[in-house]
């Protein structure tokens, strides 16, 4: 009975932070809303069951709404101005076999082949890798408020002694050109995986290609 009332109490919580939290969305765009939704839920289900086991209903409401708002600050926001970097990229890749997506959790996705970005065994940027890299920082420019994670990636072939610092290598060098081009370099952070996340079999030429690889990643925090 107790564990059932506790539980009672945490669904109550919920909704009645649900309704704090949405009183807070007023004045946010509908992308906001959406962005902040899920992280907000979370923990407001958390902060709920905490309270309520903690200090009753009371307790409960209390917990919900501290972990709603913990929750909402602790996403990612899709706002027009990530929506419009997406359309300038798409447009900036057509036909390159660069990948632009948006993320579950809501960033910016550009997953960068070997054929454009690097020569094998290299961390050179390639001639026609620039143009791509020369709109991706004017997008970039234009919001302030997003911060970037560049990850490289290498096939098996090699030692990791080579692959490792190879892919770290290689997200350095697009860090550094998009410094070039204006953007701060506090805002981007790079990471280097080396063979370990393989998104296609090593087994084939083509695969290994696939797998030579950077990803970009662009992300506004929720306010």
């Amino acid at each position: 009975m107790t564990i059932r009332r506790t539980f009672m109490r945490g669904s109550m919580a919920m909704a009645a932070a649900s309704a704090v939290l949405l009183a807070g969305c007023a004045n946010m765009s509908e992308e906001q809303k959406s962005g902040t939704a899920k992280g907000a839920m979370i923990g407001a289900a958390a902060g709920a069951v905490l309270g309520a086991v903690t200090d009753g209903s009371k307790g409960a409401v209390r917990g919900a709404a501290i972990g709603a708002g913990a929750g909402a600050l602790g996403g990612y926001v899709w706002s027009s101005r990530m929506e419009q970097q997406k359309r300038e990229m798409e447009a900036a890749t057509a036909g390159t076999g660069v990948a632009v997506t948006q993320t579950a959790d809501n960033r910016l996705k550009l997953e960068i082949p070997s054929d454009i970005s690097f020569d094998v065994g290299r961390a050179d940027i390639k001639p026609n890798f620039r143009s791509v890299l020369d709109t991706f920082a004017e997008g970039l420019k234009r919001n302030p408020a997003a911060r970037v994670t560049i990850v490289g990636h290498t096939d098996s072939t090699g030692s990791d002694a080579i692959n490792n610092p190879l892919s770290i290598n290689r997200a350095a060098a697009v860090r550094d050109y998009l410094v070039t081009r204006g953007v701060a370099i506090q805002r981007i952070a790079i990471d280097g995986r080396g063979s370990r996340e393989p998104v296609a079999s090593n087994d084939t030429a083509e695969g290994r290609a696939r797998n030579r690889r950077v990803e970009i990643f662009v992300a506004e925090q929720a306010s």
